[in-house]
């Protein structure tokens, strides 16, 4: 007997078609959660009251997650953004850090890329090797080598034991390298061929060959620098010091709608960056050979 064709590609779509709600439901559900009044909040995820309601012979167990509220209420944001000044502080100390550390790793990570893709010297490639060694050990196994050359510099507690490390981090040069290894040479050797030194061949032909790259990189240091968690627990001892990552587990301990608003502003930035830059992204992810 034979199978239809279309058979295979329809359970592929339906497989696909699952994942997708599955990762998109959270994030629906957090935006219109955060639309809902606080006592809707607690009628649907009251899940101890339930749990007494069934034992008293109710039948109604589990949470509701419920996409559209009965009323629209906007009084979230306006506990977050007006009523709480601690939350807008915490969101612009996370900017503070995130946006130095991206625009520092992309001027630093483009120049050693292109030594290592374009520039032929003795050793590059055991050097590079050398250099991504670093990008494989995890932040653990650096954390008290850091925690102590920040101590003796007397940069601990404060931003720059955060930004610094991040600049240099090897994971720009990496993906940038690997994106520039796919430009011909012959570019380069027209361009000497009219007088152009190294400056003005990778500020005139490499920067705006590399743009997808540097599109990509900016979206994943965002993302990670954003939501970073280990460093500024262990060298930002100062609570107003702290990044907006630290701060939001906190901010829904007394009331769950307030939460939800708060997560719905604190991922706009990322949403918003990756839309803008989606089509960069994809195309600067694929051709650097960073898989995911």
């Amino acid at each position: 007997m034979i199978k239809p064709r279309w058979l295979p590609r329809l359970a592929l779509t339906l497989l696909l078609g699952i994942i997708a709600v599955a990762t998109v439901a959270p994030i629906l559900l957090t935006f219109t959660n955060s639309l809902m009044t606080e006592q809707e909040i607690g009628r649907n995820y009251d899940l101890i009251g339930k749990m007494l309601d069934a034992a008293a012979g109710g039948k109604d167990l589990f949470v509701n997650l419920k996409i559209l509220p009965d009323w629209l209420s906007f009084e979230q944001y306006s506990q977050v953004l007006i009523q709480n000044p601690k939350f807008m502080k915490m969101f612009w100390n996370s900017a503070g850090m995130v946006v130095p550390i991206i625009a520092g790793q992309t001027v630093i990570a483009s120049l050693a890329a292109y030594a290592f893709a374009k520039l032929r010297f003795k050793g590059r490639d055991k050097l590079f090797l050398v250099y991504l060694m670093t990008m494989l050990m995890p932040f653990q196994v650096t954390l008290v080598p850091n925690y102590m050359v920040v101590e003796k510099l007397g940069l601990l507690n404060t931003t720059a034991a955060i930004i610094l490390p991040g600049i240099f981090s090897a994971f720009g040069v990496f993906m940038l390298r690997q994106f520039m290894t796919h430009i011909p040479y012959s570019y380069m050797e027209a361009a000497k061929m009219d007088g152009a030194g190294h400056l003005t061949i990778f500020i005139r032909i490499i920067l705006p060959l590399v743009q997808p790259g540097l599109a990509a990189l900016t979206v994943l240091l965002f993302v990670d620098y954003w939501n970073m968690v280990e460093q500024p627990i262990i060298f930002l001892q100062d609570l107003d010091k702290q990044p907006l990552s630290l701060y939001l587990a906190q901010i829904n301990q007394n009331a769950r709608g307030v939460g939800f608003a708060a997560s719905v502003l604190y991922m706009t930035p990322m949403v918003l960056l990756f839309l803008y830059a989606e089509s960069y992204f994809i195309q600067g992810v694929q051709l650097s050979g960073v898989k995911g």
